[in-house]
């Protein structure tokens, strides 16, 4: 069952608008579900548009991936926060809620691509950092790394009419 959006002034109904956002974001939350028991995390991420997946690397081992290996089913958020109008009763923000499917990455190139997708979303300078990601190719780190990829499914969005993107 789809729901709608109570308050149709807020609704993006554009999808370029909707893919901004998860590119601009800083940071995306996703949720996650076991045997009835709800977790949560924040991760940084990198967005590839042309597959309209959510990049993110982890932790060998760990709750997070407990909870993903049982149920990879997410359902996550991406929020530019413009912050609290004081005085108004009003908060300035454009989101993104999305729900997809989690696989792990395994092939090199697969990694390499999502690694370097980060580092740019991420990083002001990536030059450094890129040369870098060559050295963990160079000596076996990229192939410990574990990276994981968000098949978007579906995607909604809401922002504040005050706030452009």
């Amino acid at each position: 069952m789809r729901y709608h959006v109570r308050r149709k002034d807020k609704e993006i109904l554009d999808e370029r608008i909707l893919k901004e956002i998860l590119k601009r974001a800083r940071y995306i939350t996703i949720a996650m579900c076991r045997g009835g028991e709800p977790y949560l995390v924040t991760l940084t991420h990198g967005y590839d548009e042309e597959k309209n997946s959510i990049y993110f690397h982890c932790a060998t081992e760990g709750k997070k991936l407990d909870f993903l290996r049982e149920n990879p089913r997410v359902w996550g958020q991406a929020i530019i926060d413009h912050g609290y109008q004081e005085g108004e009763c009003n908060h300035l923000y454009a989101s993104v809620m999305f729900g997809g499917r989690v696989t792990f990455i395994s092939d090199r190139e697969g990694k390499l691509h999502a690694l370097r997708l980060m580092i740019r979303h991420q990083e002001k300078n990536p030059d450094a950092l890129m040369r870098r990601l060559e050295g963990w190719v160079r000596d076996g780190t990229l192939d410990r790394a574990l990276v994981g990829r968000i098949d978007i499914e579906e995607f909604t969005g809401k922002k504040s009419p005050e706030v452009s993107i």
